[in-house]
C-alpha cells in the first residue's frame, strides 16, 4: 500500500485555494519513495527509486530549504506561518527517511542476499574478503584521503556541500580528546568495492573501508569513534537580474562559491555523544544549520550505483523503437513531404541526432540555430554543430548559462563551440531562455527552405534515455517562419519591451503571448460549455504553481468544464472541492521512465486545439523565462497525441490521486489493470513506417 503520512488540508499555513508548493513537492518525493516500497518493482529498480528520493531531498535542502529559511526571518508578519510549514516539512522528511531506512533494510537488503548479493549495511566485513579490501585501501583509497586536525581556531578547511566526511574522535595517552576530519573521497573512486566469493557478491561501502584502517593513519592515538556526517548547503547563486560584462566569468566565479553557501542541514551518524556533536558543530560554524541526527551512511543518491547488473533484478528491456522510413531519404527530404513526431524514451533519439549530423554535412545547409538548456556531458548534439562550423555553415548557438547545477558544464561546451567559430549568445539579462528549439537554414535551386525541431524536453541524448517528451520536425512554413523571428530576438540578448513586440500567431512563447493564450483558450472552453458545445481541458505537465492559470481553471470548472490533469510533480491546485473545483480531477504517474513531456488539449468545440511545449504552469515559466509551446496540425500526429493521453488518462497501475487532502491514493476505476508506459510501448512499436 501507499505510504501516508499527512493529510495537506489540516496544514494550518494552506489557504483553500492554493496549496503549499514546498509540501506538494515532499508528496510528490514521498511517490517516489512508494516506488521503491512495491513489491512488484524489479529489486534493482527499487534501489534506484530509492537513489532518487535521496537526490531529490538533498535538492530540496539546497535550494527549497533556504527559501523557507529566509522567509521565516525576513517577513515578521507572516513569520509564525512559515515556522509552521519549517516544522511540518521538517515532520514529513523525518518520517520519510524512516520510510527510506526501513525500506532498505528490511526489504531491499535481505532481497538481495537472497539472490547472493551481500551488501555489508553497519556490519563488520568478512575476515575472509579482508586482505583484499586492506590492499585497495593502501594501493588506492589512501592516494586520496585528507586528513584535517580539527579546532574553533582552523579555519583553513570548509566542508563542501554534500561530500562525504568521517569524525574521528581520538584521545591521546593523557586523556586529552581531539577531533579530525577524514575525506571519504566518493567523487574520486568507486562509492562501492565489490568481490565475489564463492559464488557471493560482497559489496563495502567505501567509508567503511576508512573506518577498517584508521589505524594506519592515526598510529599514536586510541581511537574512540568515528563517524560519518555531510552538509548540505544553500546551492543559490547570487546572480544581479542586471549585470555588466562577461556572464560566464561572473558565473564561473559564483560557482567557485556554491560549496561556500549558508549550512542547511548537517547530517551525523548515531553515537556520537552531545558534547562531542557540539564540540563539532562549533568548529565547522554550524550554529543555524539544522542538525539531523541521519541513518549510518549518507549521500545514499548513490546506491544507484551498486554494482546490480543482472537483468532478472532490472525492468525487463524496453529497447528504443527505431523510427521507420518508407523511403531512403535523407531526413531533409521527408520532412518536406510530412512532419515527424517523435516520442523518447520509447522511440528512439537517433532520428534527432540524425538532423544535426545531416545538417553539419549537407552542403546545402548554410545556417544552423539552437537553444540549449541541458547539455549532455559528452553532447554528440553540440559535436555536430561543430563539425557543422567546420564545414562553413554559419551556427548560433544560445546556451542557457543559468540552468540550476548545470552552469559549469554549459559554460565549458559554450568556450569549446566559441572557439570552434560558432557563435554564442549567452543568458538574457533578468531571464532564462528554457525553449528547446531548433532551425536549419537550406537553400536549394536558389530558394531558402527552413526546417524547424520543437522539443517538450531538453536535447540532450543522455536524458532522453528515460525522460518521456516529444520533438516535433516539421518544415511548416507558419511554424519555422516563426521559429526565425524568435531566434532573430534572441540575438539581442534582451527582455522584449513589450508583450506585442513580435505577433507569434502560432506558437505560444514566454514573454510575448503563451500565458495570454493559454488563458483565451481556457475561456473558450468556458464559452462553449455555457452554449452546449462540446468543452473539455486534458492536460499534462511536470508543476502546476502559477496562481492565474490556477484561477482561471477553477472559474473552468465551476462554469461545468471537465478538467483533467496529470502532474507530475507539484500541484498547488486543490481538485474536487465543492463550488470550486468539482470537476477538476488530478493525477500523478510515477514509473520507469520519468515524465517530463507537456501536452495541453482544449475540447474547442470538438475540433481539438492540441500543443506541445517546454512550458510547466509555474511563476518562472509564465514570468521569467522564454519558452515555447507549438500546435500539432498533423493530423497522423493529432491523433497519436490524443490516444497517448488517453491511455496516461486510464493508468490504474502506477497513477496515483493528487486532491490536495491525502495524496498519493491509487486511481480505482474498476477498470483492468492498465500501466501507460507499458501500452504505449506496445502501441508504438506497432506504428507504420513514415
Amino acid at each position: 500500500m501507499p505510504y501516508q503520512l499527512f493529510s495537506l488540508a489540516k496544514i494550518p499555513v494552506m489557504t483553500t485555494r492554493f496549496l503549499n508548493r514546498d509540501l506538494s513537492w515532499l508528496s510528490f518525493n514521498g511517490r517516489v519513495l512508494d516506488e521503491a516500497g512495491r513489491l512488484a518493482v524489479p529489486l534493482a529498480e527499487r534501489i534506484r527509486f530509492l537513489s532518487i528520493f535521496s537526490s531529490n531531498l538533498d535538492e530540496f535542502y539546497r535550494v527549497r530549504m533556504p527559501a523557507l529559511m529566509l522567509l521565516h526571518q525576513v517577513k515578521p508578519a507572516d513569520s509564525e506561518q512559515y515556522r509552521q510549514l519549517l516544522a511540518q516539512s521538517g515532520m514529513i522528511i523525518q518520517q520519510q527517511q524512516e520510510q527510506f531506512g526501513s525500506i532498505l533494510t528490511t526489504q531491499l537488503i535481505p532481497a538481495l542476499r537472497q539472490n547472493n548479493i551481500h551488501l555489508l549495511y553497519n556490519e563488520a566485513v568478512p575476515d575472509f574478503i579482508a586482505p583484499g579490501i586492506k590492499e585497495y585501501f593502501q594501493s588506492e583509497v589512501m592516494a586520496f584521503l585528507q586528513i584535517v586536525p580539527l579546532s574553533a581556531e582552523n579555519e583553513s578547511f570548509f566542508l563542501k556541500s554534500n561530500a562525504l566526511y568521517q569524525a574521528v574522535i581520538l584521545q591521546n595517552e593523557h586523556g586529552q580528546e581531539k577531533i579530525f576530519l577524514v575525506t571519504i573521497p566518493s567523487d574520486k573512486i568507486p562509492r562501492f568495492y565489490t568481490v565475489l566469493h564463492n559464488g557471493i557478491q560482497y559489496i563495502v561501502f567505501l567509508e567503511d573501508i576508512v573506518k577498517m584502517y584508521l589505524h594506519l593513519l592515526f598510529p599514536e592515538n586510541s581511537i574512540e569513534g568515528a563517524y560519518n556526517i555531510k552538509i548540505t548547503r544553500d546551492a543559490e547563486l547570487e546572480l544581479a537580474d542586471e549585470y555588466e560584462g562577461d556572464i560566464a566569468e561572473k558565473i564561473e566565479r559564483q560557482l567557485s562559491k556554491r560549496d561556500d553557501g549558508n549550512a542547511t542541514r548537517f547530517l551525523y551518524e548515531p553515537g556520537i555523544t552531545l558534547r562531542q556533536l557540539a564540540w563539532l558543530m562549533d568548529a565547522l560554524k554550524l550554529a543555524n544549520a539544522n542538525a539531523v541526527q541521519g541513518g549510518h551512511y549518507h549521500n545514499l543518491k548513490d546506491l544507484g550505483s551498486i554494482p546490480v547488473k543482472r537483468d532478472e533484478l532490472n525492468y525487463p528491456a524496453q529497447p528504443p523503437l527505431p523510427l521507420a522510413f518508407a523511403r531512403q531519404d535523407t531526413l531533409f527530404k521527408t520532412m518536406q513531404e510530412k512532419d515527424l513526431l517523435i516520442h523518447t524514451p520509447y522511440q528512439s533519439y537517433n532520428t534527432i541526432l540524425r538532423f544535426f549530423n545531416e545538417a553539419a554535412v549537407d552542403r546545402q545547409v548554410e545556417e544552423i540555430y539552437i537553444t540549449l538548456y541541458r547539455v549532455a556531458g559528452d553532447s554528440r548534439i553540440v559535436n555536430a554543430l561543430i563539425t557543422a562550423a567546420g564545414n562553413g555553415k554559419k551556427v548560433t548557438v544560445f546556451i542557457e548559462l543559468k540552468a540550476r547545477f548545470d552552469e559549469a558544464n554549459n559554460i565549458r561546451w559554450s568556450k569549446h563551440m566559441k572557439a570552434a567559430g560558432i557563435t554564442i549568445i549567452n543568458s538574457i539579462p533578468a531571464l532564462k531562455v528554457h525553449a528547446k528549439v531548433a532551425l536549419v537554414k537550406r537553400k536549394q535551386h536558389n530558394r531558402m527552405q527552413y526546417f524547424g525541431l520543437l522539443s517538450t524536453g531538453n536535447l540532450n541524448e543522455t536524458t532522453a534515455r528515460f525522460y518521456t517528451d516529444h520533438i516535433l520536425l516539421t518544415s511548416r512554413a507558419e511554424i519555422v517562419s516563426e521559429l526565425e523571428l524568435l531566434f532573430i530576438f534572441l540575438t539581442f540578448r534582451r527582455k522584449p519591451n513589450h508583450a506585442a513586440e513580435i505577433t507569434f500567431r502560432h506558437l505560444l512563447v514566454g514573454q510575448f503571448n503563451l500565458q495570454q493564450q493559454f488563458l483565451q483558450l481556457i475561456d473558450t472552453e468556458i464559452k462553449n460549455a455555457a452554449e452546449g458545445k462540446p468543452a473539455g481541458i486534458i492536460i499534462k505537465m511536470n508543476n502546476l504553481e502559477e496562481m492565474v492559470m490556477i484561477n482561471k481553471l477553477y472559474d473552468a470548472s465551476r462554469a461545468g468544464v471537465s478538467v483533467q490533469l496529470i502532474v507530475r510533480g507539484i500541484c498547488c491546485l486543490e481538485a474536487a472541492v465543492a463550488g470550486m473545483s468539482d470537476n477538476i480531477a488530478v493525477t500523478r504517474i510515477v514509473d520507469r521512465n520519468l515524465e517530463h513531456g507537456r501536452i495541453f488539449i482544449f475540447k474547442n468545440g470538438g475540433e481539438e486545439k492540441i500543443y506541445l511545449g517546454s512550458a510547466d504552469w509555474m511563476n518562472r515559466n509564465m514570468y521569467r523565462r522564454i519558452e515555447v509551446c507549438f500546435p500539432v496540425y498533423d493530423e497522423i500526429s493529432r491523433e497519436e497525441v490524443l490516444h497517448l493521453m488517453s491511455l496516461h488518462l486510464k493508468d490504474n497501475v502506477q497513477a496515483v490521486m493528487v486532491t490536495g487532502k491525502l495524496d498519493n491514493q491509487p486511481v480505482q476505476n474498476n477498470e483492468p489493470p492498465l500501466r501507460s508506459q507499458t501500452v504505449i510501448y506496445t502501441f508504438l512499436n506497432k506504428k507504420q513506417p513514415y
